[in-house]
């Protein structure tokens, strides 16, 4: 039981049964392209594949797209990708090109999966979507449903996308479906977070938008599908997710900046305030990186004429925690009769997560910037991280770091590799530990933990 690929008005608007609809899906009876074969892309694509079994995906990248149909994962990092690629290209399931205009052609369902950032002055860039919206409309056929998953402001659907669709294609604008569902996926765990870890929300333009799109995912995920009332409801699902984990961190850290003035441990307050059940404070920290919680508040406000300047004294707060950080070594190194600017400093951690080799936002980069603009020679060490390009620091391999007669470190990001150190080895040092998470037993170290403060040695951090 399949739809003639030639007659696709039966998945946009109502003419075909939805177990009909269902089944077609599953038996590669609607084609599939996915736009963007990045770190998110390629596992939207691969899923798609798995459960669909006809997936064309699209990358601007020729050799994104020559590691694809050879059966390669280009995406590292990610837990059972590399044979699932391989699984979908040998089973005939997934396939990729360069050539967006005749994927798009092909396709009954066009998912847009591309990166939207902000420029330095905090501007959402939609470049990258809109030039697959465009390429998508020079494909476009009655009966087709655009999902667009990136990330975007709320109204993007409304006030980009479909105008762009409708002006820039041959088929009429009640001809064809707009949705809006929204990646819910981490590094490291995007297969099985697109497989079903969270609910799926989809939300169209118009209800038939919404009904087809939920038929979609019924087939790609394991989980509940969540409908809502709108696309531009749906963005703000996604936005709202990263705003409110941004403004409770920057909470958390404002919080943890006060345990010098108070002389207590915030951690160990934070604890305690959560076992109130209305309360769920989260953990201060070294900064906020990746591509994600930094990025997401400022379509709201940029995006917005409403004011939000709640949004906007969270990431004010959230920013300044690399300087934060590096006034704590400064402190410490002044304990120690050294001056920053006399210090060799040696950073612990580049990427923004631990086990993830993504350096986006990550503030290891401030924090390096920062040390070198006041005179400080820097050192990095990462073990999963494979470009230290960004970062203003000489890159060193951990097990060195005894021999490079370091004053200080600090520790940005919680690699489990870091919980091994000998602190033994070293010379007497300033430690900040911006994660909670190294134990120093040494009694010659200075090591300030964020929400602790400045302790002699016998520290265990881990968390």
């Amino acid at each position: 039981m399949t739809l003639d690929s030639t007659n696709r008005d039966g998945l946009y608007r109502i003419g075909r049964p939805p177990e009909v609809v269902r089944e077609a899906l599953a038996t590669g009876g609607i084609p599939v392209a996915v736009y963007g074969l990045g770190k998110m892309g390629l596992p939207l694509a691969t899923v798609f594949a798995e459960r669909t079994g006809r997936v064309v995906g699209v990358d601007v990248d020729e050799s994104v797209v020559d590691s694809v149909n050879g059966g390669r994962c280009h995406v590292t990092g990610e837990p059972g990708l590399p044979d699932a690629v391989a699984e979908a290209v040998a089973d005939g399931a997934l396939r990729a090109t360069t050539d967006g205009v005749a994927a798009a052609r092909e396709a009954t369902i066009h998912v847009a999966i591309v990166p939207t950032l902000v420029d330095d002055q905090g501007v959402p860039d939609l470049a990258a979507l809109e030039a697959v919206i465009d390429t998508i409309a020079d494909g476009l056929s009655p009966g087709d449903l655009v999902v667009v998953e990136s990330t975007v402001p709320p109204r993007t659907c409304r006030d980009v996308v479909f105008p762009r669709l409708r002006d820039a294609s041959d088929v009429d604008a009640d001809a064809f479906g707009l949705a809006f569902c929204p990646e819910r996926t981490a590094s490291g765990t995007a297969l099985a977070d697109i497989r079903g870890t969270y609910p799926k929300i989809v939300g169209g333009i118009d209800e038939p938008s919404t009904r087809a799109a939920r038929q979609v995912y019924e087939v790609v995920t394991d989980n509940e599908i969540v409908p809502v009332s709108d696309a531009t409801t749906a963005e703000c699902v996604k936005v709202f997710e990263g705003v409110y984990r941004d403004v409770n961190i920057a909470l958390a850290n404002e919080l943890g900046r006060l345990t010098d003035e108070l002389s207590v441990d915030v951690l160990e307050a934070i604890e305690a305030a959560n076992t109130q059940p209305h309360c769920d404070l989260h953990t201060p920290g070294a900064g906020v990186g990746g591509h994600c919680i930094p990025i997401y508040p400022h379509f709201l406000i940029g995006g917005c004429e409403t004011d939000t300047p709640l949004l906007r004294q969270a990431r004010s707060v959230n920013e300044s925690m690399p300087t934060f950080v590096v006034d704590r070594l400064e402190a410490g190194l002044a304990e120690h009769g050294v001056d920053l600017s006399d210090a060799r400093v040696g950073i612990l951690g580049v990427t923004y997560r631990p086990g993830v080799d993504e350096i986006r936002e990550s503030p290891a980069i401030p924090i390096a910037a920062q040390l070198r603009d006041r005179g400080a020679t820097v050192v990095a060490t990462d073990p999963v991280c494979t470009s230290m390009d960004a970062i203003a620091a000489d890159p060193v391999a951990q097990e060195t770091l005894p021999t490079r007669d370091l004053d200080a470190v600090a520790l940005v990001t919680a690699h489990e590799q870091f919980g091994h150190i000998d602190w033994s080895a070293f010379d007497p040092l300033v430690i900040v530990d911006g994660r909670q998470f190294l134990s120093v037993d040494r009694q010659e170290h200075l090591v300030y933990t964020i929400g602790q403060g400045f302790k002699r040695g016998a520290v265990d951090g881990t968390r």
